[in-house]
């Protein structure tokens, strides 16, 4: 993917793992502003992070105080010498946080996923040299994620990154947001340059999720983390639940592992190719399977038979996740990956019988 990425280069930080960004969900109050970014400054927190304008899913709810809270992020400027960063959704939100010297804009996952709305914030930013940040959409499209990068860079931001703040669904199971970690890694993997911010408040959706998530980010490389801090968090006017004091943040900070981003050693290749191994093997075994399934398809098609035999399928469910179980993996994972072979196995026999 050919994009245009510059470091972030942002003063006073020094570029290394992980770059962190902290303060509350909300702007709320001058007060509540001012003391939490001053025990997040006390922590050696240098990016402090607020909502101005909350785009809430339904009506109703706290929207953010508006423009009369930028002021509040200069005095945190002023008085902690920390950089500021805001969300912005419109061109106005651009206009107002550039007037007052915002450092670094964050765009939403419900603005992300609109083209329209992106295109808007691309134009009303065209010619300023700013930070800006990218949340993931609210629904795992890799491709609307990356469409929304090229809009910003062919406005000419070329100091982009992103956040990965999970993906919602319809079942809730853990988390607020599925990591669903593969996409991130995908996008890595097209634009190896382009930063990655976890972010564990919004994945979790619980302050004890925060450790573990903020831990899983640093393991798979990303460059740096989002995180929701509030110096009363039961207190906060919006997202309480998944709000940490400063000081437990700085505790979660201190007992995070940052292992290294190095080029692999002769024996890490060794497993690699173990893995290349069983990767080709499993392709054999998954082209035998469907060849046999194909000769289900001309049997069933001579018989006059259905594709799917229900009962045949809870059979292969149950049977296989426990023995997924027993063989070290989780039952869920099992059930998945057989759902996966059972769509295309389908597939193979539906080509079959209707031709």
């Amino acid at each position: 993917m050919e994009l245009e990425i510059l470091p972030l280069q942002l003063p006073g930080i020094e570029p290394k793992r992980p770059i962190v960004i902290a303060g509350p969900c909300s702007a709320e109050t001058e007060e509540q502003v001012l003391r939490t970014a001053g025990q997040l400054a006390a922590k050696g927190i240098k990016i402090f992070r607020a909502g101005i304008w909350k785009p809430r899913t339904k009506p109703g709810g706290f929207e953010g105080v508006g423009e009369v809270g930028l002021p509040w992020l200069q005095r945190v400027k002023e008085e902690y010498h920390m950089l500021t960063a805001t969300e912005v959704a419109t061109p106005a939100h651009v206009e107002a946080a550039l007037a007052h010297s915002i450092d670094i804009l964050w765009i939403g996952a419900r603005t992300v996923v609109n083209p329209f709305a992106m295109q808007d914030l691309a134009d009303a930013l065209r010619g300023k040299d700013v930070p800006v940040l990218v949340k993931n959409p609210v629904n795992p499209d890799l491709e609307l994620w990356i469409g929304g990068l090229q809009r910003l860079n062919d406005a000419g931001i070329k100091r982009l990154a992103v956040i990965h703040r999970g993906f919602s669904s319809y079942d809730k199971r853990i988390y607020r947001n599925s990591p669903m970690w593969h996409i991130p890694i995908e996008l890595r993997r097209r634009i190896p340059n382009l930063p990655i911010f976890g972010d564990p408040s919004h994945i979790g959706g619980r302050r004890e999720l925060i450790a573990p998530l903020c831990q899983q980010a640093m393991d798979l490389g990303f460059d740096g983390l989002i995180v929701e801090s509030h110096f009363t968090p039961d207190a906060a006017w919006s997202d309480a639940a998944q709000q940490v004091t400063p000081e437990v943040f700085d505790f979660i900070l201190d007992k995070l592992t940052i292992r290294k981003v190095s080029e692999p050693t002769e024996s890490l290749e060794s497993l690699r190719k173990q893995i290349d191994e069983c990767d080709d093997r499993l392709l054999e075994i998954l082209n035998k399977r469907m060849r046999i399934s194909r000769e289900i398809g001309t049997y069933k098609k001579e018989h006059n038979m259905t594709i799917v035999q229900t009962t045949r399928y809870s059979e292969i469910l149950d049977k296989r996740g426990a023995q997924g179980s027993l063989c070290g993996m989780s039952q869920s994972f099992v059930r998945d990956l057989l759902e996966l072979i059972h769509e295309e196995s389908i597939a193979q026999q539906g080509e079959v019988m209707n031709k």
